[in-house]
Formats: C-alpha cells, sequence, structure tokens
C-alpha cells in the first residue's frame, strides 16, 4: 500500500471533538482503508493526548470503522462484497420500516422540508454535468430521522458509516447520482401520498439498485484485490 500523505493538524479540536473528527477522517478517506492508525501523529493532528484517542478508537472499534488487533494496533476495516451485501441487507430492513413510519408521522411541514432537501440537490446536479450527488445532502438519512425512531436512527448512522467507508476510495458516477436523485423523488410523491406501502416498495427497489451498482463497480474494478473495497465505488448517494 502505498504511504498515505502526512496528517494536516486539526487546529479546531479539542478533546472532547476528537470522536466527531476521527470518525470523519476515516469516512472521507484520509485515513485509509487496511491503514494502521499512529497515535503519535494522530493526537498531534487532533490535537488532543493519547487517552482520549484510545477511547475514541475503541468507539469507532465498536461501530464497526476499526479493527484493534492486541500487540499491533489499530487498523482501518476494509469490506469484501459479502460484507457489503450484509451491510445492504441492513440497511434496507432498517429504511424500509422507517419510511413506513414516516408515510404515517411526517407532517406537512416535514414533507416540505424534505421537497426543498431535493431542490437544493437538484440545484447542485445541474449545475456541473460531472458532479455527484452532494453528501452534505443526506435524503435518507432525513427520512429515518422523520420516522421518529431514535433507535432506529443510531442503527442506520452505524451502518451508513460502514457504508461510507467501503466506499471512501470510490471514483465518481455522476450517472447514477441523478438516477438515485429521480428514485429519491419517488420516494418523496408515496410519502406525500401517506402511502407507506408503496413508499418502503420504492425504497427497497431504490437500495438495490444502489447496492447493484456498487458490486457492479468492486468486480469489475477490483478483480484481483485483496479482501476489501480498495477500489473504486462509486462516489454517490445511496
Amino acid at each position: 500500500m502505498a504511504t498515505p500523505p502526512p496528517l494536516e493538524r486539526r487546529t479546531d479540536t479539542y478533546a472532547g471533538r476528537s470522536l466527531d473528527v476521527l470518525r470523519g477522517m476515516v469516512r472521507d478517506g484520509q485515513l485509509q482503508p487496511g491503514q494502521r492508525l499512529n497515535e503519535v501523529e494522530l493526537a498531534r493532528a487532533l490535537g488532543i493526548s493519547r487517552g482520549p484517542l484510545r477511547e475514541a478508537i475503541q468507539r469507532l472499534a465498536s461501530e464497526g470503522l476499526l479493527n484493534v488487533v492486541p500487540h499491533r494496533g489499530a487498523y482501518v476495516r476494509t469490506f469484501d462484497a459479502d460484507e457489503l451485501r450484509d451491510l445492504y441487507e441492513l440497511r434496507t430492513a432498517l429504511e424500509t420500516h422507517a419510511v413506513r413510519l414516516a408515510a404515517r408521522r411526517a407532517d406537512n411541514e416535514d414533507l416540505r422540508d424534505l421537497d426543498d432537501l431535493l431542490r437544493a440537490t437538484e440545484e447542485v446536479l445541474e449545475s456541473d454535468v460531472d458532479t455527484a450527488y452532494p453528501g452534505e445532502l443526506d435524503f435518507h438519512h432525513r427520512v429515518v430521522a422523520l420516522s421518529g425512531n431514535q433507535s432506529i436512527l443510531r442503527a442506520f448512522g452505524d451502518a451508513n458509516n460502514q457504508i461510507q467507508l467501503a466506499r471512501s476510495r470510490s471514483g465518481r458516477q455522476p450517472r447514477r447520482a441523478r438516477d438515485a436523485f429521480k428514485e429519491h423523488r419517488e420516494v418523496l410523491r408515496a410519502l406525500a401520498a401517506g402511502d407507506a406501502d408503496v413508499a418502503a416498495r420504492l425504497m427497497d427497489e431504490h437500495l438495490q439498485h444502489s447496492l447493484e451498482n456498487a458490486l457492479s463497480l468492486f468486480e469489475n474494478t477490483v478483480p484481483n484485490s485483496p479482501k476489501g473495497l480498495a477500489g473504486r465505488l462509486e462516489d454517490e448517494e445511496l
């Protein structure tokens, strides 16, 4: 594996934020899949002592983002195709139930906010034909939040973080981003109609399309790679 670039010091962090910052570094690929964490360098980059850093490492290991090997250290987790399928099956179970709850519980203001989110997403996608789905406009997180079930939201967050890690070295695929946007619109229409069954079916189909696309890219671009999605998956909204 190529030597990763030196970590930039995160001057806006302190011990209380070390977990969120470290999680972001794993998810966005600054800490690469399979990479061993250098505690000394990370503590310097985060501006914290090694005690809080080790607490954060243990927490991320419990979330499935790191593997801690006794006497060797912590490594950023890698994923194979079967593990990716497992994560999608979990996410599909969570999101199809969440969207059913959202269809019953979301009010008109919630639906307007969701529509505004998709309008903002459309503006970003139309601004550049090569633009991938904007990750900060997370349709899925918003839908799951509308379920009103905090346990589902936490489980979704853990599964989504692992999927984001699996995609952290991905390329860009704007066409899939636009297909995903259209599918999100269909889900919103079902929510607005209060049709829980249709909303759940559409969400299931949407996530299946996303999985098929991710697996296709994995199989086509990393046929001889060792275990783990070290190759190019898409950089698109799931």
